[in-house]
Protein backbone atom coordinates (compact mmCIF):
# COMPACT_ATOMS: atom_id res chain seq x y z
CA UNK A 1 0.00 0.00 0.00
CA UNK A 2 2.75 2.39 0.81
CA UNK A 3 4.37 1.64 -2.53
CA UNK A 4 1.18 2.56 -4.36
CA UNK A 5 0.94 5.79 -2.39
CA UNK A 6 4.55 6.76 -3.26
CA UNK A 7 3.95 6.01 -6.95
CA UNK A 8 0.75 8.06 -6.93
CA UNK A 9 2.56 11.00 -5.33
CA UNK A 10 5.39 10.79 -7.88
CA UNK A 11 2.90 10.76 -10.76
CA UNK A 12 1.01 13.74 -9.40
CA UNK A 13 4.22 15.63 -8.71
CA UNK A 14 5.62 14.93 -12.20
CA UNK A 15 2.39 15.80 -13.99
CA UNK A 16 2.01 18.95 -11.92
CA UNK A 17 5.53 20.02 -12.80
CA UNK A 18 4.96 19.61 -16.54
CA UNK A 19 1.64 21.43 -16.29
CA UNK A 20 3.32 24.33 -14.51
CA UNK A 21 6.11 24.47 -17.12
CA UNK A 22 3.62 24.27 -20.02
CA UNK A 23 1.45 27.01 -18.55
CA UNK A 24 4.41 29.15 -17.55
CA UNK A 25 4.95 30.83 -20.95
CA UNK A 26 4.86 34.23 -19.40
CA UNK A 27 3.92 37.57 -20.83
CA UNK A 28 7.46 38.51 -21.77
CA UNK A 29 8.06 35.32 -23.79
CA UNK A 30 4.65 35.59 -25.42
CA UNK A 31 5.34 39.16 -26.58
CA UNK A 32 8.84 38.20 -27.72
CA UNK A 33 7.72 35.27 -29.88
CA UNK A 34 4.57 37.07 -31.00
CA UNK A 35 6.61 40.09 -32.13
CA UNK A 36 9.00 37.94 -34.10
CA UNK A 37 6.05 36.12 -35.61
CA UNK A 38 4.50 39.40 -36.82
CA UNK A 39 7.84 40.58 -38.22
CA UNK A 40 8.32 37.23 -39.99
CA UNK A 41 4.85 37.43 -41.56
CA UNK A 42 5.53 40.97 -42.76
CA UNK A 43 8.87 40.01 -44.32
CA UNK A 44 7.32 36.94 -45.94
CA UNK A 45 4.50 39.00 -47.46
CA UNK A 46 6.92 41.63 -48.81
CA UNK A 47 9.21 38.97 -50.27
CA UNK A 48 6.24 37.10 -51.72
CA UNK A 49 4.92 40.27 -53.36
CA UNK A 50 8.36 41.09 -54.75
CA UNK A 51 8.80 37.63 -56.23
CA UNK A 52 5.24 37.74 -57.65
CA UNK A 53 6.04 41.07 -59.31
CA UNK A 54 8.74 39.42 -61.42
CA UNK A 55 6.36 36.65 -62.55
CA UNK A 56 3.14 38.46 -63.49
CA UNK A 57 0.00 36.68 -64.53
CA UNK A 58 -0.35 37.36 -68.24
CA UNK A 59 -3.33 36.73 -70.38
CA UNK A 60 -2.98 35.08 -73.74
CA UNK A 61 -2.29 37.66 -76.39
CA UNK A 62 -2.74 36.72 -80.02
CA UNK A 63 0.28 37.15 -82.29
CA UNK A 64 0.83 40.54 -83.90
CA UNK A 65 1.37 39.00 -87.35
CA UNK A 66 -1.09 36.57 -88.91
CA UNK A 67 -2.52 35.54 -92.25
CA UNK A 68 -6.08 36.20 -93.37
CA UNK A 69 -6.34 34.18 -96.57
CA UNK A 70 -5.90 34.88 -100.28
CA UNK A 71 -6.92 37.79 -102.49
CA UNK A 72 -9.51 35.76 -104.41
CA UNK A 73 -11.40 35.10 -101.15
CA UNK A 74 -12.39 38.76 -100.82
CA UNK A 75 -15.03 40.34 -103.01
CA UNK A 76 -15.21 44.08 -103.48
CA UNK A 77 -16.53 45.79 -100.34
CA UNK A 78 -16.14 45.32 -96.59
CA UNK A 79 -15.53 41.84 -95.15
CA UNK A 80 -16.47 41.26 -91.50
CA UNK A 81 -14.93 37.79 -91.48
CA UNK A 82 -12.35 38.69 -88.80
CA UNK A 83 -14.32 41.26 -86.81
CA UNK A 84 -14.92 38.98 -83.80
CA UNK A 85 -11.65 37.04 -83.92
CA UNK A 86 -9.12 39.78 -84.71
CA UNK A 87 -11.18 42.98 -84.49
CA UNK A 88 -10.42 43.99 -88.07
CA UNK A 89 -12.26 44.60 -91.32
CA UNK A 90 -10.79 43.69 -94.68
CA UNK A 91 -11.78 46.24 -97.32
CA UNK A 92 -11.30 45.55 -101.01
CA UNK A 93 -11.71 48.31 -103.55
CA UNK A 94 -11.27 48.15 -107.33
CA UNK A 95 -7.53 48.76 -107.21
CA UNK A 96 -6.45 47.95 -103.62
CA UNK A 97 -7.05 45.94 -100.45
CA UNK A 98 -6.41 47.22 -96.92
CA UNK A 99 -7.14 46.24 -93.31
CA UNK A 100 -8.92 48.60 -90.90
CA UNK A 101 -8.88 48.18 -87.12
CA UNK A 102 -12.45 47.76 -85.81
CA UNK A 103 -11.92 50.19 -82.95
CA UNK A 104 -13.50 53.62 -82.72
CA UNK A 105 -10.98 56.41 -82.27
CA UNK A 106 -13.25 58.15 -79.76
CA UNK A 107 -13.34 55.69 -76.83
CA UNK A 108 -12.35 52.35 -78.34
CA UNK A 109 -15.78 50.78 -78.89
CA UNK A 110 -16.28 48.37 -81.80
CA UNK A 111 -18.28 50.01 -84.59
CA UNK A 112 -20.71 48.06 -86.76
CA UNK A 113 -20.65 47.89 -90.55
CA UNK A 114 -23.99 49.09 -91.90
CA UNK A 115 -24.02 47.81 -95.48
CA UNK A 116 -27.36 49.49 -96.29
CA UNK A 117 -25.94 52.90 -95.33
CA UNK A 118 -22.43 52.15 -96.60
CA UNK A 119 -20.65 53.23 -93.41
CA UNK A 120 -19.27 52.12 -90.08
CA UNK A 121 -21.34 53.31 -87.12
CA UNK A 122 -20.17 53.25 -83.50
CA UNK A 123 -22.95 52.16 -81.12
CA UNK A 124 -21.45 53.96 -78.10
CA UNK A 125 -21.59 57.62 -79.10
CA UNK A 126 -22.70 57.64 -82.74
CA UNK A 127 -19.44 58.22 -84.58
CA UNK A 128 -19.69 57.40 -88.27
CA UNK A 129 -16.93 56.42 -90.70
CA UNK A 130 -16.80 55.93 -94.47
CA UNK A 131 -15.82 52.49 -95.86
CA UNK A 132 -12.21 53.63 -96.07
CA UNK A 133 -12.23 54.74 -92.39
CA UNK A 134 -12.61 58.52 -92.59
CA UNK A 135 -14.63 60.01 -89.72
CA UNK A 136 -17.72 61.80 -91.04
CA UNK A 137 -19.95 62.20 -87.98
CA UNK A 138 -19.95 62.07 -84.22
CA UNK A 139 -17.30 62.77 -81.61
CA UNK A 140 -14.52 60.60 -83.11
CA UNK A 141 -11.48 62.90 -83.37
CA UNK A 142 -9.74 61.11 -86.24
CA UNK A 143 -10.14 58.37 -88.88
CA UNK A 144 -9.92 54.65 -88.12
CA UNK A 145 -6.42 53.17 -88.15
CA UNK A 146 -5.09 50.73 -90.71
CA UNK A 147 -2.66 47.87 -90.18
CA UNK A 148 0.27 46.92 -92.37
CA UNK A 149 -0.74 44.38 -94.97
CA UNK A 150 1.56 42.44 -97.31
CA UNK A 151 1.16 39.82 -99.98
CA UNK A 152 3.35 36.71 -99.74
CA UNK A 153 4.81 34.97 -102.80
CA UNK A 154 2.11 32.29 -102.66
CA UNK A 155 -0.62 34.97 -102.67
CA UNK A 156 -1.50 34.79 -98.99
CA UNK A 157 -2.28 38.07 -97.21
CA UNK A 158 -0.33 38.83 -94.01
CA UNK A 159 -1.44 41.45 -91.48
CA UNK A 160 1.01 43.09 -89.06
CA UNK A 161 -0.78 44.82 -86.17
CA UNK A 162 2.53 46.18 -84.91
CA UNK A 163 2.62 48.71 -87.75
CA UNK A 164 -0.25 51.19 -87.90
CA UNK A 165 -1.09 53.80 -90.49
CA UNK A 166 -3.07 56.88 -89.47
CA UNK A 167 -5.13 58.85 -91.94
CA UNK A 168 -4.72 62.25 -90.30
CA UNK A 169 -0.96 61.90 -90.75
CA UNK A 170 -1.43 61.07 -94.44
CA UNK A 171 0.12 57.63 -93.95
CA UNK A 172 -2.51 55.68 -95.90
CA UNK A 173 -0.54 56.08 -99.15
CA UNK A 174 2.68 54.69 -97.68
CA UNK A 175 3.95 51.25 -98.73
CA UNK A 176 2.38 48.55 -96.57
CA UNK A 177 -0.84 50.45 -95.88
CA UNK A 178 -2.54 48.59 -98.73
CA UNK A 179 -2.02 45.94 -101.39
CA UNK A 180 -2.45 46.89 -105.03
CA UNK A 181 -4.84 44.52 -106.77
Amino acid sequence: MTENRVEAENKSTNSGTTDKVANNVGRRNFMYYGGWGVISLFIASVLGSTVRFFFPRTLFEPPMMYTIGYLFEYAQGVSERFKQLRRIWVVREMDKLYVIEAKCTHLGCTPNWLAAEGKFKCPCHGSGFTPDGINIEGPAPRPLERFKVTLAEDGEITVDEGTRFRGERREWDKPGAFISV
